[in-house]
């Protein structure tokens, strides 16, 4: 059992470990290619990628290596037999991405994978959202999953599509979807770099990623939820307790204490965050002393 199921809080819904069959489509990707990598021995991967190149090649020896268009309903289809979870990573990740590029791959796409999903009789799909889909709130908000999506530009606008069609699905049509708002993905490495402070409120570590999307996987009786994917960074653009309470993830990293320069200030203890846990705090009911 992997080292992350042991977990101070379970999650609300129950997780049921076991070797699912799982297709990535953007298994090339960035995203993509490290959860392959790092789950082949727990998933039967069939691994969805746009051209049979040396990226593609390196794949083989994880899993089924599928070439396909996402502009290929049919193909979609047959692609999606026999699998248990839909893992959607393929998109126009620019998020100064103009319309023209959007509307093939992030809309017409997203519906083509999600209606072959569904058509498939796939238990789950999970959508790869992104902050950009909330980017549109002041700096100093942070945002939370109940909030109305605010987009910031039209990449946004596209992962607040396919949210949108995760939820009809779900609620109209049976196929569980679980959507992930995720953030900076980077390795831990640029953390530790000089450009770290403009990672501050939005990083996410690749294997903190990955384990929010084993959970989203594994995790039982959810037909719809929208979660944020960040790390445990002392400031988050993005609120992670619904992430933390259903799924039960728990985040390892922080930018600002594997960033040397940023753990010297000490934040965890310097920003008092006046919660019930801070000790020297006393209010309440108490009785006099």
């Amino acid at each position: 059992m992997p080292e992350w199921f042991d977990v101070t809080h379970p999650p609300l819904a129950p997780v049921t470990p076991r070797r699912r069959s799982v297709l990535v489509t953007g298994a090339a990707g960035r995203i993509g290619s490290y959860f392959t990598e790092h789950t082949a021995q727990k998933y039967t991967l069939r691994l969805m990628v746009q051209d049979q190149d040396e990226a593609a090649e390196r794949l083989r020896e994880f899993g089924e290596v599928a070439v396909a268009d996402l502009g290929q309903p049919d193909r979609l289809r047959d692609l999606c037999d026999g699998i248990d979870t839909v893992l959607h990573l393929a998109a126009d990740p620019d998020p100064s991405a103009t319309w023209n590029s959007l509307l093939p791959n992030n809309i017409i796409g997203t519906y083509n994978i999600m209606r072959a999903a569904r058509a498939a009789g796939c238990r789950r799909l999970i959508f790869a959202s992104s902050i950009h889909a909330v980017s549109g709130y002041p700096a100093d908000v942070q945002v939370k999953v109940s909030d109305p999506v605010n987009p910031g530009d039209l990449y946004g606008v596209s992962k607040c599509f396919g949210e949108a069609l995760g939820r009809y699905l779900a609620e109209q049509e049976g196929l569980s979807v679980i959507c992930i708002r995720i953030g900076w993905f980077l390795p831990v490495n640029a953390a530790r770099g000089p450009d770290a402070v403009s990672m501050l409120d939005a990083f996410v570590s690749r294997r903190d990623l990955l384990q929010l999307i084993e959970r989203a996987i594994d995790v039982e009786n959810i037909r719809f939820a929208i979660v944020n994917g960040l790390s445990n960074n002392r400031f988050k653009r993005l609120d992670i307790s619904d992430a933390r309470a259903l799924l039960g993830y728990d985040p390892r990293d922080d930018v600002t204490a594997l960033n040397a320069e940023l753990a010297d200030l000490h934040l965890w203890g310097a920003v008092n965050a006046y919660n019930l846990t801070d000790r020297e705090q006393r209010s309440g009911l108490r009785d006099d002393e």
